[in-house]
């Protein structure tokens, strides 16, 4: 009783800076169990609040446990410690989006030095390269950046600076070829690099059925503001990730329609047409 009364005298003494701390207090366990939800780790949280209200209790005065109770009044720190030693690669990714907020934000740039016809035909070429690469079982993994390309990822590859075309990224990624087991990266209507090595994402919830290519593309989206679009050769699956999300099963329209928001196009009558051609 004498705990809660001291609390309660303390209300009533700067009710202002009490309603505040318990405010403050909520946002902060709220904000790392939505986090820990995301992340599929909800039974973390039968360990951390627990530890949060014996910290909050045992470093009360009244019981007079000096050394247990300083150090348990760190309960919160060293539980937010742990969180971030158990994820780092979702702590740099939020790390990276407020170093940034600009770029994190920001979904799609139409900053190219070309026309919008060049794009269209760009996308035309991509669509056409995933479709023969997908009916062929030929894995391929393709990098569109929405904005600044990482330097250190394309000199993991070899330089390029072509002019993208269909054959060009069907030979890229040819089984014989030296550059097929890397990451191409395009830039408008050109391809940058390709052979390039990416970060593999640490994520526990991807799918285990998911190879490498998957998660080095999931990677890469957690880190830097890029579309990814993967080329499965198990089973040629087209599949797409952006934010550190992936999503599966994507048509030639589906594919044209996401590569037309990121160069921040609209679907014309002559890119239509030109597809109805390929088909």
């Amino acid at each position: 009783m004498e705990f809660f009364n001291r609390i309660y005298e303390k209300m009533a003494a700067n009710p202002a800076a009490c309603v505040f701390d318990i405010i403050l207090t909520a946002f902060l366990i709220y904000g790392v169990i939505v986090f820990l939800k995301k992340n599929n780790s909800v039974k973390l949280v039968l360990y951390i609040l627990p530890l949060t209200v014996l910290g909050v209790v045992l470093s009360s005065d009244m019981l007079g446990l000096t050394v247990i109770g300083s150090v348990l009044s760190y309960s919160i720190v060293i539980a937010l410690i742990g969180v971030l030693l158990l994820f780092p690669q979702e702590a740099r990714r939020g790390l990276i989006k407020l170093a940034s907020p600009k770029e994190a934000h920001v979904e799609f740039s139409t900053e190219y030095e070309v026309s919008d016809e060049q794009l269209h035909d760009a996308i035309d070429d991509i669509v056409h390269a995933v479709q023969n690469m997908s009916k062929k079982n030929v894995g391929a993994l393709i990098i569109v950046p929405m904005s600044t390309i990482p330097e250190h990822i394309l000199d993991s590859g070899t330089a390029l600076d072509a002019v993208l075309s269909s054959a060009l990224l069907e030979s890229i990624f040819n089984t014989k070829a030296p550059l097929h087991d890397g990451a191409v990266f395009v830039r408008g209507n050109r391809i940058a690099a390709a052979g390039c090595f990416l970060p593999l994402s640490q994520s526990t919830s991807i799918d285990k059925e998911l190879g490498t290519r998957h998660r080095a593309a999931i990677g890469v989206s957690e880190s830097y503001n890029v579309l990814a679009i993967i080329v499965s050769e198990e089973t040629g699956v087209i599949s797409l990730a952006q934010g550190g999300e992936i999503t599966r099963y994507y048509d030639s329209q589906m594919l044209t329609d996401k590569l037309e928001q990121v160069y921040g196009l609209k679907a014309t009558a002559s890119s239509a047409r030109k597809r109805k051609r390929r088909k």
